[in-house]
């Protein structure tokens, strides 16, 4: 029976939170030409995230390629009947190549890089130090973006917290803060904003978003310090006390050379944002050049630039980086193999859900800074917030304003940018799936022995902690 209702609920929470809840565009969907079923195997696909590691764990951890393999092809044999095999091949090796590619090839080398770093010291988990560790992290975060300084900072964290039994909040609010809301200050904080410089958004125009981020960090440091300080003096009663060899504030970082590899991958990452625009890498008609692989998909050299940069990257990590500090970080494989399976499922099954919204976005009747602001949010939280970014951002330059930012789809008031772009990078922490960091840093978590809470355990916490922010932040600034 608990197995029974924990299946209902999931269900029913994932009817309403559904990203194909353009459930209120309902007749538009005739007119986009997909049918809205065909985003069920994304659904199917979130649930068995959400529900399996519940009700059958050992198995869903062992079966996991297979399950993601079912789904896809869920997706690709009725997709392929209805578009025909051509177009089917076409739409997954698009989303396979421009965008799961460089989205798992990016996580690869940051995780490897920040593998190789470790931070040891006789600081040990308090309040004080957690709290300043997080304000580290989220502000770290517009410099080497969320999934740099999730990456960075998530095994530090971890290990000065180690002592502790209650410690699962601890990183829950990691992901609110560093792996999501950090981001919003520089395009190189999270993708979207990368998209939105691309397409004309002053590169430091973001720093608009910092009086937003230090409204939510000053509010959601409050919470967590009071939690932190109940749950820390419930270990310290209970004859925890950290493993401190002697007092003091001894610190060392080892494998800080790698902080070089650090900036060639964020490097990397801007040159695949402005290389595009460079005539050298455009052919008459101005399309970005690149490698053909299929119909029209081709690998941009822009894109390929920043694979090989990476991979470059990654490997004089390990090369130049001695095992032992990868041993005292507890290094293992097992966190970028479950990311990497389980998102290619989601990368390719979630394709009809952005079609529907890319088709019905500009007829949702959106117009006003709070509407775009939950609704880039809603989405962004279970689908890939770059895309849903790019949807609203367009639907916002169709709208026929006058004066703002010009971009080249249209000129935005700077309030109907700063909640595109504020619903997009701070929702993401909605979910595990919302940005790619999340499920890294519960996978490292859970490896580290972080009890973590489940898909919908995590959001009872978003929901009870930051969709309450949300609301201020509507009432605060985008009304």
């Amino acid at each position: 029976m608990k197995k029974f209702m924990t299946c209902l609920t999931a269900f029913f929470l994932l009817f309403l939170n559904c990203p194909v809840a353009v459930w209120a565009a309902g007749e538009s969907t005739a007119e986009s030409g997909v049918p809205i079923w065909l985003c069920i195997p994304f659904a199917g696909l979130l649930l068995c995230i959400a529900i399996m590691p519940l009700v059958k764990g050992e198995w869903w951890e062992a079966h996991q390629p297979l399950v993601v393999a079912l789904w896809i092809l869920v997706l690709v044999i009725p997709f392929a009947v209805l578009y025909g095999v051509g177009d089917t091949v076409e739409t997954v090796l698009e989303c396979t190549v421009n965008d799961y590619l460089t989205f798992i090839i990016l996580l690869f080398g940051l995780f490897c890089v920040s593998g190789n770093i470790t931070m040891e010291g006789d600081f040990a988990g308090s309040p004080r130090i957690n709290v300043g560790l997080l304000a580290l992290g989220t502000l770290l975060s517009s410099c080497i973006g969320t999934t740099g300084a999730s990456m960075l900072m998530v095994r530090p964290v971890i290990k000065m917290n180690s002592w502790r039994k209650r410690k699962s909040h601890i990183m829950i609010f990691f992901i609110f803060m560093v792996s999501n809301m950090g981001g919003c200050l520089t395009p190189i904080g999270d993708p979207p904003l990368l998209m939105g410089f691309m397409r004309g958004v002053p590169f430091f125009w973001s720093l608009h978003l910092f009086p937003v981020l230090l409204f939510n960090m000053v509010i959601l440091l409050f919470i967590f310090y009071h939690l932190d300080k109940r749950n820390y003096r419930k270990d310290i009663a209970e004859g925890r006390k950290p493993d401190i060899s002697r007092p003091g504030t001894e610190f060392r970082i080892d494998g800080l050379h790698n902080i070089i590899f650090l900036i060639m991958i964020v490097a990397a990452v801007i040159l695949s944002g402005v290389l595009p625009g460079m005539p050298a890498f455009q052919d008459a008609a101005g399309n970005v050049r690149g490698i053909h692989i299929f119909g029209e998909v081709s690998l941009s050299f822009p894109s390929l630039i920043e694979i090989v940069l990476i991979l470059l990257a990654a490997f004089l990590s390990f090369k130049t980086t001695s095992s032992e500090i990868r041993t005292r970080n507890h290094f293992t494989w097992g966190a970028i193999k479950e990311v990497a399976v389980l998102f290619v499922g989601i990368f390719i099954t979630m394709q009809p859900a952005l079609m529907l919204l890319k088709a019905v976005g500009p007829n949702l009747g959106l117009s006003e800074p709070y509407q775009m602001f939950w609704a880039t949010g809603a989405l962004s939280s279970f689908l890939d917030n770059t895309p849903t970014y790019l949807v609203f951002l367009t639907t916002a330059g169709t709208l026929g304003f006058t004066s703002g930012i010009s971009t080249t789809l249209g000129t935005l008031p700077e309030r109907m940018l700063s909640a595109i772009s504020c619903g997009a990078v701070f929702m993401g922490a909605n979910t595990y799936i919302g940005n790619a960091p999340n499920f890294m840093v519960k996978s490292i978590s859970d490896e580290n022995g972080v009890n973590m809470p489940s898909f919908f355990g995590y959001m009872l916490w978003s929901v009870s902690i930051l969709i309450p922010v949300f609301i201020i932040d509507m009432l605060v600034f985008f009304l």
